[in-house]
């Protein structure tokens, strides 16, 4: 008899995404990225949209005081509601920064035009979308959008549940939806 091994699954990682106020602003525009998330078999952990004021743009940028673009990002960032995602994939963080394309956006038109920015970014501020460029900054990023998120509890009690999941899904079936209140199909 032969014994089949099988390699153990990854656990999920976690990251932040941000659909900015230039996109918000444009339904199409925010459909096609929500679309993209999902049709790149990125599991939605939680959503929110959310308007802030200049100073919780101001704290949520604050590494970036000081630099030129400070100001302009502030104000753009408080200019309009956004959608905020928790985002779970094996590779969340490198997976959602490869869609978003480029920070630059003339960059990204010339290098990565079928990326999110490549197709929707205007300008370097107003660029679509965001994402965390680290685990550790997931984390800090998710606890600021999401202070009611228990990241811990999440790989406890949601990340087995999904990760299985996930192994056996139909990759012609509607993406999954983790909705706060629990995990379920899709809505």
């Amino acid at each position: 008899m032969r014994a089949v091994l099988h390699a153990p699954r990854r656990v999920l990682q976690l990251t932040l995404a941000i659909i900015k106020p230039d996109a918000v602003a444009h339904p199409l525009f925010l459909e096609a990225v929500h679309q993209t998330i999902l049709d790149n078999r990125l599991l939605i952990v939680r959503s929110k949209d959310v308007t802030w004021s200049r100073q919780e743009s101001q704290k949520f940028y604050q590494e970036h005081s000081g630099r030129f673009f400070y100001q302009r990002l502030v104000e753009f960032m408080a200019s309009g509601p956004m959608r905020a995602y928790i985002l779970a994939h094996e590779e969340a963080i490198p997976l959602w920064r490869s869609l978003m394309g480029p920070t630059r956006v003339f960059r990204a038109q010339h290098t990565d035009p079928e990326s999110i920015r490549g197709s929707f970014g205007l300008t370097d501020t107003r660029n679509t979308v965001h994402g965390s460029d680290s685990a550790a900054s997931a984390s800090r990023e998710i606890a600021f959008f999401f202070p009611d998120f228990n990241e811990e509890q999440w790989y406890q009690q949601e990340e087995p549940q999904l990760r299985e999941r996930e192994v056996g899904r139909d990759t012609k079936a509607i993406p999954h939806h983790v909705p706060r209140d629990g995990w379920a199909e899709a809505d």
